[in-house]
């Protein structure tokens, strides 16, 4: 089997690094804003019928079932993507994230249709999963594989810092919204942030159609290597790796620990201002911002994995610090840890993610392995938030029980990262010998 031509140099590894950080951001605001409101209105407008206990644990539980699509997403875009091209596969999560978007904004509230409100915002949540299996991994596939040899990381973490951007704007949206009176915040305000998809959408796709394919998916198809059925492929050959993306992914627990539970639980269960814990999500997130690529960048000089384990062994020590702060109500001290945690730590297993995982892969299989690797631990995080409701306790120390959840959770990441190849200084044109044949890695000069 010949080997996958190395990205080429100039400027289209900076466009396909735009395109994923602007496609990310825009589809990632769909998504989040999707949570916001589970966290802070889909109770009362969807399950008013319930104690507020249970209201908010099934608020919960339809943000955790779009997690259920999914690994479902991640199989059949992956394949669209393998097969037919990395940059259709992105349009494509864009049309469906949206559609999906908008119509959570157009859905009848209990009050009006009874259950059929929340029947139809599942369905809804579930083609927004779905969408979302396929969209970091087609975008990160796509930055990886324009990249020069020496910094794949900092360019593929583009995404990610894309999905960080995401979330800052669709935090801002949220501003002015939570900041009604409860009668318009229940009744339309909530609906205005899904609305706004539609511009997202035109945006996003408008973007995404001026990239170019990538130069390794292009030889792959001029030659005919690519498969049939990638999930086979990649099952049958590249199991050992799916696991420890799957594994390493249970790191993303503390995007929804904080985003989600967090929220709810400093809000709802501490009584803390709703508005004061956004601008705490969006301090954070604009520390992200900067720190996602400083840490990818020092994982292209000493290596992915040392840089993922501390993200994730750090993540698990100031989750519980962050956690004590709220039971603490203490805003200084909420704002200190949750800056250094979403906005510091995290983004080192975070930033470092996007290249350490494609790299684990062969070209043929890559976008797939990513896709379904990531989206079953994802799954796992994704139901977290309603997990974390089930087991927090009493009291001041009722935080306990959801810190050691989390640290468990970031110590299995970090234990599956350990025994994974180093491949930061693997050269491209040789990441397929590697994947295939288990080629022992012997890093080139840096």
């Amino acid at each position: 089997m010949s080997s996958a031509p190395a990205a080429p140099a100039g400027a289209q590894p900076a466009r396909a690094a735009l395109a994923a950080w602007i496609g990310s951001a825009l589809e990632y605001y769909d998504f989040f804003i999707y949570g916001t409101a589970a966290a802070l209105v889909f109770s009362k407008v969807f399950f008013p019928s319930s104690s507020p206990t249970a209201g908010t644990l099934l608020a919960l539980a339809t943000f955790g079932v779009g997690y259920i699509a999914r690994p479902l997403g991640a199989v059949v875009l992956g394949h669209v993507g393998d097969r037919v091209g990395r940059r259709r596969v992105l349009i494509l999560t864009l049309v469906l994230m949206g559609t999906a978007t908008f119509a959570i904004g157009c859905l009848p509230d209990y009050a009006t249709a009874g259950a059929l409100g929340p029947i139809l915002l599942v369905v809804c949540r579930l083609l927004q999963g779905f969408s979302a299996g396929g969209e970091q991994a087609g975008a990160n596939s796509m930055t990886l594989e324009h990249a020069p040899d020496d910094r794949r990381a900092f360019f593929s973490s583009f995404t990610l810092g894309g999905t960080q951007a995401g979330m800052i704007i669709a935090t801002f949206v949220f501003l002015p919204v939570a900041a009604l009176p409860q009668e318009q915040l229940l009744s339309w305000g909530w609906r205005v942030p899904f609305w706004l998809s539609v511009v997202v959408v035109v945006a996003g796709i408008v973007i995404r159609r001026t990239l170019a394919e990538t130069p390794v998916f292009e030889e792959q198809k001029a030659s005919g290597r690519t498969e049939g059925l990638p999930i086979v492929v990649l099952l049958r050959d590249h199991w050992a790796a799916v696991l420890r993306v799957v594994l390493g992914a249970l790191v993303s627990s503390v995007s929804t620990l904080v985003s989600v539970w967090g929220l709810s639980y400093a809000t709802s269960t501490q009584g803390l201002d709703k508005t004061a814990m956004l601008w705490v999500s969006i301090a954070a997130n604009a520390v992200a911002l900067a720190a996602i690529p400083l840490f990818a960048r020092y994982a292209d000089r000493v290596g992915r994995k040392p840089v993922f384990v501390f993200g994730c062994v750090a993540s698990a020590v100031v989750l519980a610090f962050y956690l004590w702060s709220i039971s603490t109500a203490s805003y200084a001290l909420i704002f200190v840890f949750g800056v250094l945690l979403s906005g510091v730590v995290y983004s080192a297993a975070n930033g470092v993610w996007p290249a350490f995982y494609g790299e684990m892969f062969p070209a043929r299989v890559r976008l797939t392995g990513m896709a379904v690797g990531t989206q079953i631990g994802f799954a796992v995080g994704g139901f977290v938030p309603t997990i974390a409701e089930s087991l927090v306790g009493k009291g001041a120390g009722g935080w306990v029980p959801v810190a050691i959840l989390g640290a468990v959770l970031c110590g299995l990441a970090a234990v599956a990262a350990l025994t994974a190849r180093e491949t930061a200084h693997v050269p491209t044109a040789d990441l397929d010998r590697v994947a295939d044949r288990g080629t022992p890695v012997v890093p080139a000069a840096v």
